[in-house]
């Protein structure tokens, strides 16, 4: 879900990762030159399905994407399984550094190694930081996803040798996001973590578990980190039409508030400990301030989503549904998920959030 003030100084690796992604207020060249000064080899993907571009195609499960209207503005129109109706952040991410203009899944049975080079995905949605929401969908849980990596690794060295498949893991650029199911699809809706932890501490499990699989990608070598926080969980339509609200649900905003805080606080601390340079992405701020000032992105539509009547459908029960005439005019694309246009302004908007506190 992302604008780039260009600042073509010197700046550390993330605030470049961020920073390519707003073609249009940016030299792609510069960029370009500019990641290749710092060795940016390619971009690995983990989370749910804010960045899965269809690892669950796969998978048996009903977490899937991969048919009309989802991918409506996508390439060839395709439907590749990938919640929206175009490109993920990420996508336009690896697009302006001059690799590929997506990042394909590790799953896809048609990718070839030697495109795998330039990043994959690991992704899978409705996944989340505890296992238990991951299982709750017979989805890859982030555990899983760290396990497909050490795949990648492999075929990776197979192809390059040792010593260059290790450089490219060093100078990539990981992402992490995910959050948003271990609260609505797991302690809002299952009786079993409530039945162990207060949210208050569940928010906690959770980072612990981030903080825990974190250590783990800087084991397998991973030394530069995007984590991405979790958006407005208020504002989606669905939760507001299950809490029959027409505006957004004060408590859950509240939640993301407060855990995002937790991640960013946590994040702190493992920079310090790890030879490794983190950065947050506030996606909540992000998305707020896009919906309290449409006119500016040149949004109309805040409340509901373009697939279907906007308010519930999302994943199967959006399959074949008709859409409205023009999702960039929309924040949603489905009643959770944001439009192709959301990601870029999510993209777009990211560094600006976040250069103050990653400068060198």
């Amino acid at each position: 879900m992302m604008k780039v003030s260009v600042l073509v100084m010197v700046v550390t690796t993330l605030v470049l990762v961020q920073a390519v992604v707003l073609r249009a207020h940016v030299n792609v060249g510069q960029i370009r030159q500019l990641a290749a000064r710092n060795n940016v080899s390619c971009v690995l993907v983990f989370g749910d399905s804010s960045v899965d571009p269809g690892n669950n195609n796969v998978l048996q499960t009903t977490m899937k994407g991969n048919f009309p209207p989802y991918g409506k503005d996508f390439f060839g129109r395709r439907p590749t399984g990938r919640f929206s109706d175009g490109r993920l952040a990420t996508d336009f991410i690896a697009d302006t550094i001059g690799y590929h203009k997506i990042i394909p899944g590790f799953l896809d049975p048609h990718l070839k190694v030697a495109n795998m080079v330039h990043g994959v995905s690991f992704a899978s949605a409705a996944s989340g930081y505890d296992d238990y929401t991951a299982n709750i969908s017979n989805v890859l849980p982030l555990s899983a996803q760290l396990k497909y990596f050490m795949h990648y690794k492999v075929k990776v060295r197979r192809l390059l040798g040792e010593k260059r498949a290790d450089d490219i893991i060093r100078n990539a650029i990981f992402v992490l996001s995910m959050g948003t199911n271990d609260f609505l699809q797991n302690y809002y809706l299952d009786p079993f973590r409530p039945s162990q932890y207060t949210l208050n501490e569940y928010q906690n499990f959770l980072v612990s578990r981030m903080a825990d699989n974190i250590k783990e990608m800087h084991r397998l070598g991973a030394r530069r980190l995007v984590v991405v926080g979790v958006p407005p969980l208020g504002c989606m339509p669905l939760v507001k039409t299950l809490q029959d609200q027409t505006t957004c649900v004060e408590s859950y905003n509240k939640l993301s508030l407060s855990f995002n805080s937790k991640i960013s606080f946590k994040l702190s601390s493992i920079k310090s400990t790890l030879r490794m340079k983190v950065g947050f992405v506030d996606v909540y701020g992000i998305v707020v301030n896009a919906m309290n000032n449409p006119h500016k992105y040149g949004l109309t539509e805040t409340s509901k989503g373009c697939c279907g009547t906007g308010t519930i459908e999302y994943g199967d029960s959006c399959r074949g549904m008709a859409t409205c005439n023009d999702p960039t005019k929309y924040v949603f694309w489905d009643a959770v998920h944001p439009t192709e246009k959301m990601y870029k302004i999510i993209a777009e908007e990211a560094v600006e959030s976040v250069n103050s506190n990653l400068l060198i």
